[in-house]
């Protein structure tokens, strides 16, 4: 049994976040309308044939949503579909909130950069392995090359039970801790620096850590579904069931509830695809008025920013934020990883575009899938707010017949979709869609021709039509596809 998709277009409103828009002219360009239904129909796919039990997902660009849904179900056994409101761990992506909490008491001048972590947390007594090379800096913990080990002294990544430690257990595990490496040597992702940049900033604020970040950054940015740590009295409600990687039975269990408690400031924080949504459009919006909202926008650039490059000059990161090139192009964000979950924040600052993905299952390669939507969607917003853009040719309603998935009996399906000014297939399963498109080109009655990369023409596709009016089925390369949908 399986759910049909959840589908909202450009409809979530903020009343407390100015600038959050109800719809979009963006999303109704016929280009970009297109890449929006091909990329539902991709993240359709990909649940099914990856089989995870639920997905949200966003696309952003500005002050936009011009797409947000849901596939599946947040918890199986209740049969509770996924939306835009479903709450999921986002695991690391905790870290932005954490590494902004720090940036905030930079700008009030409660704390430097280069400050020893010690100055602040003065029970920071790690054993230093290479004392001559100085000391834990608070740049260092956000940027990962503080020297210190990725976790604390306990066990927590291992199950049944994803034991997290409390806040005291975490310092009193410090003394039987030592540094990896010299400080500002090598990248070494932690999730224990983090969880001490957390204290840094609680410090520095003279308040709970949880109580910092509501009042200065979630509630001030309209952020009423994200917690600093996984909601119990959501849990049967909003929140989603984790589930673990496929086993080799291919099933995947349900994972227990867990809290993160004393590492939350790295890994506890929860949160739903429209206020990942929103929360990239606040920063689209500060580095665009300039200011302050938060925080300042020069301080966000400035976490945007590479501030470490490892020796091997693969490996870059900002302050907090993961920054990395793809295709010519530089991308911040952060992804996730937590029993039962996996997420992706991406964010092109300069193009205003924004991507979300979320699953509750592990094993799923969400930053791949992030950036997969990113590649097949961003041409066409482009396109569709060139400041000379021509004006749109509307869609050819003639084509929506063709329109829907098929299959041979023998490998995957063939989705037909609507792709710039006509019709396109997408062989499905695929993990990057943009290059699984093959454009056609309808050349007679029921009959189109592929389009060449060099734009001549290839063989016949030859569709059957039904008695409803629409395909029920298409002939190519002589092998004939039945429409499943």
């Amino acid at each position: 049994m399986r759910l049909r998709r959840l589908v909202l277009v450009g409809a979530l409103v903020s009343s407390s976040v100015p600038g959050w828009a109800q719809g979009t002219a963006v999303a109704q360009h016929p280009k970009v309308a297109a890449a929006l239904e091909v990329a539902r129909v991709w993240l359709d796919a990909v649940r099914d044939f990856q089989q995870i039990p639920g997905v949200s997902a966003a696309i952003v660009h500005d002050q936009d949503v011009l797409w947000i849904g849901g596939f599946g179900y947040s918890d199986l056994a209740r049969k509770a579909p996924a939306g835009p409101d479903t709450i999921y761990s986002i695991c690391s992506i905790s870290k932005l909130f954490t590494s902004i909490a720090v940036m905030q008491q930079r700008d009030a001048g409660r704390l430097r950069l280069d400050d020893p972590v010690r100055k602040h947390v003065p029970w920071f007594d790690i054993e230093q392995t290479a004392p001559e090379s100085g000391e834990a800096t608070v740049e260092g913990l956000l940027t990962h090359a503080s020297g210190l080990p990725r976790e604390s002294d306990q066990a927590y990544w291992t199950g049944p039970d994803f034991a997290f430690p409390t806040r005291e257990a975490i310092i009193a595990g410090l003394r039987n801790q030592k540094t990896l490496y010299p400080a500002e040597t090598y990248f070494q992702y932690s999730n224990l620096g983090l969880t001490l940049a957390g204290e840094v900033a609680a410090a520095a604020a003279g308040e709970p850590y949880a109580n910092l970040v509501r009042a200065r950054i979630l509630e001030p940015l309209g952020l009423t579904s994200t917690f600093p740590d996984m909601p119990a009295a959501e849990r049967g409600k909003r929140l989603a069931t984790g589930y673990g990687a496929i086993g080799r039975d291919g099933t995947r269990a349900a994972m227990p509830f867990f809290e993160a408690r004393g590492i939350a400031p790295a890994a506890g924080y929860a949160s739903t695809a429209a206020d990942l949504a929103r929360f990239a459009s606040w920063q689209f919006r500060l580095l665009a008025r300039g200011g302050a909202e938060v925080l300042q926008a020069n301080t966000l650039r400035e976490m945007h920013r590479v501030h470490w490059v490892d020796p091997d000059f693969e490996t870059t990161w900002g302050l907090g934020f993961s920054v990395w090139r793809s295709d010519g192009k530089t991308f911040v964000g952060h992804g996730g990883s937590c029993p039962g979950f996996r997420t992706q924040l991406l964010l092109k600052p300069d193009e205003k575009v924004a991507t979300v993905f979320m699953a509750n299952a592990q094993g799923v390669d969400t930053s791949r899938l992030a950036q997969a939507i990113y590649d097949l969607v961003a041409p066409a917003i482009k396109e569709a707010t060139k400041a000379d853009a021509p004006a749109p040719k509307p869609a050819d309603p003639s084509l929506a017949p063709y329109l829907g998935n098929y299959a041979s009996g023998f490998s995957g399906e063939v989705a037909v979709v609507r792709w710039e000014d006509g019709l396109a297939t997408l062989g499905l399963p695929t993990t990057t869609p943009k290059e699984g498109l093959t454009k056609l080109r309808k050349t007679g009655e029921h009959t189109f021709r592929r389009v060449r990369k060099d734009e001549t023409l290839g063989e016949e596709i030859v569709f059957e039509m039904g008695p409803d009016g629409r395909a029920a089925r298409l002939e190519w390369h002589s092998n004939l596809y039945r429409r499943v949908r």
